[in-house]
This record gives C-alpha cells, structure tokens and sequence, in this order.
C-alpha cells in the first residue's frame, strides 16, 4: 500500500513535543486510587500522553487538564477508557502517520474514519467490511478509509478478523504439486475450507471473510458481495497477448490482521487501506518466485533469451509487467500511483512533517521501491530511525 541495506543512518532528529513522555500531574490534582479489584489493561501513562498529544495538537479540543482527569478516572474504575469521536479519529490518522512502512503518508489527514465500536457481531463486522470495500473503491477513486470496530477490554477481547486483507485470493497446491492461486493465500484458504467454503480452480478466486467473535472461537465466514469487490483486468499497451493470459488485481488493498494502539487502548479489528502503488502488484505480488511467479511466463512471451543472467531477462520482463498494471489501473479509472511520484510526494511529507517539528521515521528497505530503486529521490538520503515506542500505531496483532 502507497505504504538501509547496510547504510549507516544519520542521527535521528530530537522531538520537542512535550507529549513524547508521560507528564506529570498538577499539584493540586486529586489523587485517584486504582480500584485493586479491576484488572489493569490500559497503562495511564499512555492514556495521557496521548490526551495532551490530542489536546496540544488540537488545541481547539478544550480543556486538557480536565480531559486527562476523566481518562484517569475512568481508568481506575474499569480499567480502561473510551475514546471520544475527536480522539478516535485523530489517532487512527496518527497512526498513519507514524507507519515507518508507508510510502504514502502525505495523505494522513484524509483518512475516512468509520467509528463502528457498536458493532460486535460476526454479522454486523461482514456487512461492516463490504461497505468499508464498497465506500473505500469509490468508482475507482480509491479513499483511505479505517473502520475501527470495538476495542479489547478488561475480560472482554473484542472481535478479530481473520484475513490479513479482506480481499485476498486463494491459492493451494495440486497433488503434482503445482500451484494454482496466490501461495500467499494458502494457510487462509486451508481455513475456509476447513469451515466449509468450497475452493475452485481459480488463479484469482476471492477468499471468504472470516470473523472471530472472541479469540480462539470458530470463525463465522462470508461470501464477498461482487459489488464489493472492485477489480482491474491487466492489458499491455503493446502486447496484446498479456491479456490472453488473465490476469487481474484488485483495487482496494485493506488491511485488516493488525491492532490500532490508540492511548494504550487495542483495537484488534481496524482494517483500513490506502491505494496500490503499481510495484506493489506489478514487482512483488504477481513477479516474486512465492507469489504468481510470471516473469519466466512474460519473458517467454516477449521472446527474451533466459539462457543466462547476464541478458537480464527478468528486468526486462519485471518493467513489462508494471507497465501493464499502471496502463490497466489508469484505463480502468482506478486509482493507483507510480515509484518515482510517490517517492516526491513522500519527501513534501518529510518536509511538511519537518516544519510541524515532527521526526519521520521510515524503514529504508520498505520505502525505497522494488523496482529502479536508485531513480528515485528517496534512494539517495536517510531517515530518521524507526521507533517502536512510537504511539499511535498499527501492530502486529497478538494471536
């Protein structure tokens, strides 16, 4: 998603911001005392950090000091705290911002934020997601959009997704051992089918969704809607016969197996998504050897010699098949960017980010593309290091 090999990395820039540690109460504060018969699950020392980042970011948001006094209460009470709309979707956009992966972080202020924290059913979470699918595709012009769905509580885990993306296609090997589908989809395919989904012979067969109510129980699974489901077909401006072989890719790349960390508050369903950079699709998921594997098909149908290394065939055939993604996406009206203008407007973001006093964090070996790496502008400089303390944040979700 328009998310050093050995480089020595300059040193990271001091932040100034004073919500970057825990502050300490007014003196004249009343003291609460934690109720020893409520299990602890959010640390205070987040909750409000992230109320004064809110509040000194914000500063329209009112009175901070009365603000970090309800959260604190409420902590002691039950344990944790809600967040209000404001706070939600301020730190679901930060989150984004934070994301030492993402390429594609200039948009983080544009985030759609979808507060569904009332909807626990495996039921309600499906239709939930198809709509996020539908509202996110938008008739081509992708948005990034979030649905955050109910937080973990004290005794009480919230819902989880099953899916590491809502739209993923199935993939299992045959018993001579060749693969149909994405490698990358078998363990979830395996797990439909282990539910009772029926599996086809399909090289881009959509998986089903499938919802945990609580952790560890029997996933509830869901047919895609088709109108949920916004796919490209990929032609080659000059090759016709890229078509012949059927490929497509589809639109909205929604991630969907990771926690929201808000305050010290857990959100272990928040799919979200922004749009497909074209190397994504075109040099990674159809090009590597353990996803589709095309290159040899495309350099054979280019009539490339793959004798040897040395004629660079898999180059040659690796650039043909991005060119046939960003014609596609861009005859199709869908939304999509190239390397080289994503990697410009990554440094306006640095830049932006830089004027608010803001370090960025990006991890070199994710932000520099997959594909001509030294032509683009963020190849040749450093960044400032990935911090893991850094809150809000997406995560890795806990199994």
């Amino acid at each position: 998603m328009v998310f050093s090999l050995g480089r020595r990395r300059k040193a990271a820039a001091v932040s100034t911001c004073p919500f970057t540690s825990a502050s300490a109460p007014p003196a004249d504060a009343p003291r609460l005392q934690q109720h020893r018969d409520v299990p602890l699950v959010t640390d205070r020392r987040e909750a409000e950090s992230f109320v004064r980042q809110f509040h000194h970011e914000q500063p329209d948001a009112g009175d901070v000091e009365r603000r970090v006094r309800e959260v604190l209460a409420e902590i002691d009470r039950t344990g944790t705290y809600e967040h209000t709309p404001a706070e939600l979707s301020f730190g679901a956009r930060v989150a984004w911002r934070n994301a030492a992966r993402c390429i594609g972080r200039l948009y983080w202020r544009s985030l759609v934020v979808r507060d569904l924290r009332h909807v626990t059913s495996a039921d309600g979470i499906a239709a939930a997601c198809f709509e996020h699918l539908r509202t996110a595709g938008n008739g081509g012009r992708i948005r990034p959009v979030i649905s955050v769905f109910a937080p973990d509580r004290p005794g009480r885990p919230a819902p989880r997704i099953v899916n590491d993306q809502l739209v993923r296609y199935a993939g299992h090997s045959t018993p001579g051992g060749r693969w149909i589908g994405d490698p990358r989809g078998a363990s979830s395919t395996a797990r439909a089918r282990a539910l009772g989904w029926k599996r086809d012979d399909e090289a881009f067969q959509v998986l089903p969704l499938m919802v945990e109510e609580r952790p560890g129980a029997r996933p509830e699974w869901y047919e895609l809607p088709e109108d949920s489901v916004l796919e490209v077909p990929l032609r080659h401006p000059d090759h016709a016969w890229l078509a012949e072989l059927g490929l497509r890719w589809y639109a909205v790349p929604a991630i969907s197996d990771m926690t929201l960390e808000i305050g010290g508050v857990r959100y272990p369903a928040a799919p979200f998504n922004g749009w497909y950079m074209g190397t994504e699709i075109g040099a990674r998921n159809l090009a590597d050897v353990e996803r589709y594997d095309l290159l040899p098909v495309v350099a054979d149908r280019l009539g490339l010699d793959r004798s040897s290394e040395r004629t660079l065939w898999r180059d040659r055939a690796l650039v043909e098949l991005n060119v046939a993604v960003l014609h596609s996406f861009q005859e199709a009206g869908v939304t999509m960017a190239d390397h080289h203008t994503e990697s410009e407007r990554f440094l306006r973001h640095i830049a932006r980010e830089s004027r608010h006093g803001r370090p960025t964090p990006a991890d070199w070996s994710w932000i520099v593309p997959p594909v001509s790496g030294s032509t683009t502008p963020v190849f040749h400089r450093y960044y400032d290091p990935v911090d893991a303390s850094l809150r809000p944040a997406f995560l890795p979700r806990e199994r």
